[in-house]
């Protein structure tokens, strides 16, 4: 097997991206796509953990009037929901999952801990993170990066609904160009939408490289973690 420059992966996945159409919840055959893909990286030698969003269900800002904390707990139960229907999927793939979360959800998930997490991901199991943080205001993508140092990860991937960052909105500025390589200062620098600052900041600060790329081909995950050329790489120099 050749060397393995990003061993550890902490991939973000968007909630958005699991859905079929407007009403249905979930593409059920694209979700075992995206599990198939999980397990071939599995395969190939690399620790794979996950941080699902809940875009597809609900997300705290929808809660128009309610409290910002409860909607954002809302948040954070559907990420459960998610997390649970990736690591079925694993399963039933002839892979293995463990779904941990922030807060105690006996019996539909273990505590988290980084410790038992990075045990896991060393058997050659994969692992999901719902209910976020266990804290409101803070969204997955940041998640995915206080995790992803937690655990001790190589990189951060972030599967989107979006193929690429771009210098703005592509569906407001037809002038939009997509970036293949960016800084993460520079990302903060023009606020780029398509990444959350905090996130971003994280990653800067802790010297973390994130790598954005769309997840309409689940195999797309295959490549960019392998290190081939899809979406855009953020770099923290």
């Amino acid at each position: 097997m050749a060397d393995i420059k990003n061993k550890r992966i902490l991939l973000k996945l968007s909630g958005e991206a699991l859905k079929c159409g407007d009403d249905d919840i979930y593409n059920s055959e694209f979700v075992d796509s995206v599990a198939g893909a999980l397990l071939h990286c599995v395969s190939l030698g690399y620790e794979i953990a996950v941080v699902v969003g809940a875009g597809n269900i609900w997300r705290g800002r929808q809660g128009g009037d309610m409290d910002r904390t409860e909607a954002d707990r809302m948040g954070m139960l559907a990420t459960v929901i998610n997390a649970i229907c990736i690591k079925d999927a694993v399963v039933r793939a002839g892979g293995d999952a463990h779904v941990m979360t922030a807060v105690p959800m006996a019996p539909f998930a273990e505590n988290y801990s980084a410790e038992a997490a990075k045990k896991y991901l060393e058997e050659g199991s994969i692992v999901v993170f719902g209910a976020g943080l266990g804290i409101p205001f803070l969204s997955t993508d940041t998640t995915g990066a206080v995790r992803a140092a937690e655990i001790g990860a190589d990189a951060m991937l972030m599967a989107k609904n979006v193929d690429y960052i771009y210098t703005a909105d592509p569906n407001k500025d037809p002038n939009a160009k997509k970036l293949l390589k960016v800084k993460a200062s520079e990302v903060l620098a023009m606020n780029l939408k398509a990444l959350d600052a905090t996130a971003t900041a994280f990653c800067l600060s802790n010297g973390m490289p994130i790598h954005v790329f769309g997840l309409k081909d689940p195999e797309d995950i295959v490549k960019a973690v392998k290190g081939e050329a899809v979406g855009t790489v953020v770099t923290a120099e």
